[in-house]
């Protein structure tokens, strides 16, 4: 299987990478620092970008960030922003990837726990994760040529110096158990899910 992962230099996107090398699969990891590298906010650089990579059995993205602001002092500016990069970024690929995807291939996106448990200043994450995962289930009843859309959402990440205090009580997990979420994904037959790794 040949796999287009976006994200592949961060500490779950290099676990992916691992795991997909680890059964054989030819990995191609991009980011915007890369060559060919990607922007996931300019979608207008996305058809030469996909050109250049040529055609792919299976998309993961792990990539996107929102900010964190309290709901009464967030502006129009702070949700536009989360919006852009994790939700609108993540839908770019998946639009301007269709016709580079064989059939039968899949795309995977990252949405996280932040759409079902809050924690301060979360609201944009919140907001956006439960967009991904409604962008998903949608998108999975319309793909043509039998190709299949999933979500990842990772709790926290096991850190080496312990995580967030925003996170106190949360589980968390490895890297390497987050990857297998995506290679579960893409290797399966199952579309329209949230792979939940909690």
């Amino acid at each position: 299987m040949r796999v287009l992962i976006v994200g592949g230099t961060g500490t779950i996107g290099t676990a992916t990478v691992d795991a997909f090398e680890e059964i054989g699969d030819e990995v191609i990891s991009v980011s915007r620092s890369t060559s060919p590298g990607v922007d996931i906010t300019a979608p207008e650089s996305m058809p030469a970008f996909f050109d250049s990579v040529g055609t792919i059995h299976a998309l993961v993205s792990i990539t996107g960030k929102v900010p964190y602001v309290d709901t009464a002092k967030a502006t129009p500016e702070d949700f536009s922003s989360g919006f852009a990069n994790k939700l609108g970024g993540q839908i770019n690929l998946v639009l301007a990837g269709i016709p580079h995807i064989a059939e039968r291939g899949s795309f995977t996106l990252t949405t996280g726990i932040l759409a079902q448990h809050s924690v301060p200043g979360s609201v944009i994450a919140g907001t956006v994760n439960g967009g991904i995962e409604a962008f998903v289930k949608t998108a999975a009843l319309e793909l043509p040529l039998g190709i299949r859309i999933n979500a990842v959402s990772p709790t926290i990440i096991e850190q080496p110096n312990g995580h967030s205090a925003l996170f106190r009580g949360f589980h968390s997990v490895t890297p390497e158990e987050a990857a297998q979420a995506y290679v579960r994904s893409a290797h399966g037959i199952e579309t329209g899910q949230v792979f939940r790794v909690w």
